[in-house]
């Protein structure tokens, strides 16, 4: 398959029609969007088990999420590479503090910025696994104590359930994007305790808490 849209011009592009697309994708209960609103509602649960939590937003999209947190008192730094995207979550989100950045480059744009919580819903299946595990562990160091990275996105356990989803739905597969593998995470990322949520056939919760 031929990649489909991966960079700020297709997200630009995408903006108007995106949450009608995913909408129509999770009602059918299909990849990738299956569970999309409960993944949010775990997402929002996990800031919002604690009060007054900082909040990193990465790939914030139109901002509905950056939204809710916002609204609940939770200061959030919202990102996203789409100038349309960060158009429409301004609106959704008035009072967050936005930044227009490549995820690759959100670490060095932090400077001694630390969050309670950093989160990810739908963005990291962007970067290659090496590019990923590289932001994720530099992202280490922008939490607070007892801080988390909340990762909600297309997920499987092993690489022999993402290559099942992949055979299942081979016509509509996205080989452009980088789904996120359990175990290979957990392996490449050591520092971190990895929990996860299970939320449908293609997509997880996962909490990484540093262990050191």
């Amino acid at each position: 398959m031929e990649n489909k849209i991966l960079d700020a011009a297709g997200f630009d592009a995408w903006q108007a029609k995106y949450e009608a697309d995913v909408a129509a994708c999770e009602a059918a209960g299909d990849y990738p969007f299956a569970g999309y609103t409960e993944l949010h509602q775990q997402i929002f649960d996990i800031v919002h088990a604690r009060e007054e939590v900082s909040v990193l937003d990465l790939g914030c999209g139109t901002g509905k999420l950056t939204g809710r947190m916002l609204e609940a008192g939770h200061p959030v730094t919202a990102v996203d590479f789409s100038a349309n995207m960060l158009a429409a979550a301004t609106h959704n989100a008035p009072g967050a503090t936005f930044l227009q950045a490549e995820l690759e480059e959100v670490p060095e744009k932090l400077g001694d910025g630390k969050f309670d919580c950093i989160v990810a819903a739908y963005a990291l299946h962007h970067l290659p696994d090496e590019s990923k595990y590289a932001l994720l562990a530099a992202l280490k160091k922008h939490l607070n104590p007892e801080g988390v990275i909340v990762i909600g996105d297309v997920s499987f356990p092993d690489r022999e359930g993402l290559e099942a989803v992949r055979e299942a739905y081979e016509d509509g597969w996205d080989d452009s994007e980088f789904y996120l593998v359990r175990e290979e995470l957990e392996a490449a990322l050591p520092q971190f305790d990895v929990d996860c949520i299970p939320i449908s056939f293609c997509a997880d919760v996962l909490i990484l808490s540093p262990n050191d």
